[in-house]
């Protein structure tokens, strides 16, 4: 029997770590992806199905991919939100990745042109193709 192939990330999530950390997701298993409170990032975050993957990347602070979560937890109101506008899901750590993939790095990485983390660099969550989040993936096993 083939292996079967691993599922590929198809967002990306970020967090500045002195605020939220990959440590601090890991430790707290699941954990709210709240605070969100951007149009477009909400809609992505509507889009998430349970089962799906990100990469969790270290904003401000490392600025570069550290791991892989997963939606265990679809759409639901942001407890963080007073008005009732605003909506989360909840993630949990799948693990690290082997080497973290900087910004530096995939900046420089032409197979990864036109991708969300470079064009709209405030966006805290973004789609990831599956050609991108396999050269992530590939960049982060070779380090």
């Amino acid at each position: 029997m083939a292996a079967r192939p691993k599922k590929l990330p198809t967002f990306l999530v970020k967090s500045e770590p002195d605020a939220f950390s990959w440590e601090q997701q890991v430790t707290n298993g699941v954990e709210p992806w709240s605070g969100v409170r951007n149009h477009q990032a909400q809609a992505f975050l509507k889009a998430m199905k349970k089962g799906d993957r990100a990469f969790f990347y270290h904003s401000n602070i490392g600025k570069e991919i550290v791991g892989v979560v997963e939606v265990v937890r679809e759409a639901y109101p942001d407890p963080t939100d007073e008005t009732g506008r605003w909506i989360c899901v909840d993630m949990k750590a799948i693990g690290p990745v082997k080497h973290p993939v900087t910004l530096a790095a995939i900046k420089v990485e032409p197979r990864l042109g036109g991708i969300a983390l470079v064009r709209q660099s405030r966006l805290s969550v973004m789609p990831i193709s599956p050609e991108h989040a396999a050269v992530i993936l590939e960049m982060a096993q070779e380090g």
